[in-house]
This record gives C-alpha cells, structure tokens and sequence, in this order.
C-alpha cells in the first residue's frame, strides 16, 4: 500500500480555534483546501470555481445539501478532470459546488487567504487518511 503525505497549515481562528488546510490542485491549479473531518462530502467554493473548471459546465444538484448551517443549501455539481493530493491523482471526480463566501468572509475579516473548498469523509474515509497533528500531515493511502 502506496502512502501519499500532504503538510498540513495550521490555521488559527481567532485565537479560538484551529482549522487545518493543505494545498492541492484542482485541474493543475493550486487550490487552498480546508480538512473537515465531520463534512460528509467534498466541497468546493462556487464562487471561486472559475479557477478551476468552466463555469457552463455546473449543473443545478436536485438534492439540496446539508450541513455548514443550514440544511437547505443549493448546490451544483461539475466534472473535476483532476483533483491531485500530492500525487494521488483522482479522476473525473463528481464535484459538489456550494456558496462558501460565508466562511471566506469570516477568513477575510481575521486576515486568512480565502479557502477553494473543503475535503470531506468521502476521500478520508476512501483513502485511511491519517491527520498526524505532531508533525502536521495528512497520509492518504492508496
């Protein structure tokens, strides 16, 4: 069983938490992803998603998506060609798209870089990830 390690950025949230983010590319494009161990899915930032993919290619989700607040929230979902995690290529991955500016905003106003998206269980759990907060990393394996 191969391992895949990504270093993890500590971020800290007003002096009142952590949140933890890694760096990953969506398409070839760097983008700033959060580790959300409780988000049952994948996420990205619809608003930030012209980075990464074109944007006629979203299509309007049916099912309405649960969590982050609110359990009404609209959603789209978009073909990812390639999501690379330092080396663990996922291919024409089902992106789920949804508004973030809510998290972004509270970024903004304590001075942290907007984040692209959030990965959840479904990629964690496929891939027995390890978060190692003594030497901040995440192992995947494959």
């Amino acid at each position: 069983m191969k391992k895949i390690v990504l270093k993890i950025k500590l971020l800290n949230i007003e002096n009142d938490g952590y949140h933890l983010s890694i760096k990953a590319k969506i398409n070839g494009k760097v983008a700033n992803l959060l580790i959300d161990t409780g988000a049952s899915r994948t996420v990205f930032d619809l608003n930030r998603m012209d980075k990464f993919i074109n944007k006629k290619d979203l299509q309007k989700n049916d099912q309405l998506s649960t969590g982050l607040g609110t359990n009404s929230m609209v959603s789209h979902v978009s073909e990812i060609k390639k999501l690379d995690l330092n080396g663990l290529i996922i291919a024409n991955y089902d992106g789920i798209f949804i508004d973030l500016s809510h998290v972004n905003k509270s970024y903004e106003n304590i001075k942290l870089k907007p984040i692209d998206g959030v990965i959840g269980s479904d990629i964690l759990l496929q891939f027995k990830a390890v978060v190692n907060y003594e030497k901040m990393e995440l192992t995947l394996k494959v």
